[in-house]
């Protein structure tokens, strides 16, 4: 069976070795950057979303498209640029990707249309991609898996400071400047991920697969991952907690400034603050894991994540309709992302040594697919009031808590 081979490579079988010279401050500084460009590349516009629908004269399901289809080229892009590393290496598909992404990041500031704008955003999608995935990828290369679940625990606290402050940043310059600045602020940004990464990064991947992008090879290698319980049992509840978190990313503007009347000036700050809960479920994450292990620290974050969502819609349902409550509903959902998300990143990738590129790739798909289903149902379902964020965050925070009670036996098995 397919699982019985993952289980003879599963790396916590293996003597713990000694971590390579270079994995240390600088290297976890960088993988903590490459993590910020997703959430930079979506957060720190949504301020501009409004503005971009009265700007171009579209309507709100239009703009969301700069989101879905930015989430649908990144999705797609995992499924080969985790197999590229895994053949050619880290480095030079990393360089290549930032690359692709200053350049697409320049037309989406000079973008004259909306259909251009939807168009840069794919291609931008695709650089952050390579960033994203090769970041959890060197995970893998550079760290024990029992060390790993701790490493992307802390760099998932720094990343917590780009939805954080990127909203606040994104507000200031659409209401100084307009929504062209905020593409401008990337641009800057990822320029100078791109020299820090050709200067301080060596390559990592010290196993490398020439037949890792072979049809055959590639085919095997996803039927080792795709067949193996403990990667579902991982990936799945860290998907659906993504999809979670992505309701507000894709909503709370519209709610906020719109619904609620909140002054775009001032979403940054209720953004950043909802966003806050992610960095305190990191930390929080990190105390519980040395006493009481990942499977009941992940048991805490989907019991949270049910909580919120449920908690949400009888809020809604009583009548209740302002923006702080938005924002405890986000400020939750997002704390319980906060305990899933390294314990599921972690948990997906360390039993594949051999194919960390591509599992890394094939969780990232699977988070994208779901964020992408997520942010189609919250655009189209608008409708001015706060029902539809409330039950979508509920039906998924119930799906969350079920499918982490799914497979006990794999997750008691990894504890």
């Amino acid at each position: 069976m397919l699982a019985a081979d993952t289980d003879n490579q599963n790396p916590l079988m293996n003597p713990i070795a000694p971590l390579p010279q270079y994995a240390h401050a600088p290297l976890l500084f960088l993988i903590s950057a490459f993590l910020m460009m997703q959430p930079l590349s979506t957060d720190l516009y949504l301020a501009s979303l409004p503005s971009l629908a009265s700007g171009f004269k579209v309507p709100a399901s239009t703009v969301q498209l700069t989101l879905s289809l930015f989430v649908i080229g990144f999705g797609a892009a995992q499924l080969i640029i985790g197999p590229l590393s895994d053949r050619f290496g880290r480095r030079p598909v990393l360089l290549s990707g930032l690359a692709l992404y200053v350049a697409a990041t320049a037309l989406c500031g000079l973008a004259p249309s909306i259909r251009v704008l939807i168009a840069a955003r794919f291609l931008q999608a695709l650089g952050c991609c390579s960033a994203v995935i090769i970041a959890r990828a060197i995970v893998r290369d550079a760290y024990a898996p029992e060390h790993s679940v701790r490493v992307i625990a802390r760099a998932s606290t720094w990343l917590s400071l780009a939805p954080i402050f990127g909203p606040i940043l994104g507000s200031y310059l659409q209401v100084t400047f307009g929504w062209r600045a905020a593409f401008a602020a990337l641009g800057v940004f990822s320029a100078c991920v791109m020299a820090a990464t050709f200067l301080r990064l060596p390559e990592t991947n010290a196993h490398k697969n020439p037949r890792a992008t072979d049809l055959a090879g590639l085919l095997a290698n996803y039927r080792i991952v795709l067949g193996s319980r403990e990667f579902w049992a991982y990936a799945l509840p860290g998907a659906l907690s993504y999809g979670a978190i992505f309701t507000f990313i894709s909503g709370s503007s519209f709610v906020l400034i719109r619904v609620l009347d909140v002054p775009t000036a001032w979403f940054g700050y209720c953004f950043g603050f909802g966003v806050s809960g992610y960095m305190a479920g990191t930390i929080v994450c990190r105390r519980l894991l040395p006493g009481l292990g990942a499977t009941r620290t992940l048991h805490i974050g989907t019991a949270l994540s049910l909580a919120a969502g449920a908690l949400f819609l009888a809020a809604v349902s009583a009548g209740f309709s302002h923006w702080s409550l938005v924002l405890a509903a986000m400020f939750l959902t997002m704390g319980a992302h906060g305990l899933n998300f390294p314990i599921s990143q972690s948990g997906a990738v360390s039993p594949f040594p051999q194919q960390a590129g591509t599992a890394a790739g094939l969780t990232g798909a699977l988070y994208m697919t779901v964020a992408f289903a997520v942010g189609t149902v919250v655009g189209a379902s608008h409708n001015g009031t706060l029902y539809p964020l409330a039950i979508i965050s509920c039906a998924l925070g119930v799906l969350i808590f079920c499918s982490v009670r799914a497979i006990p036996s794999v997750l008691a098995k990894t504890a």
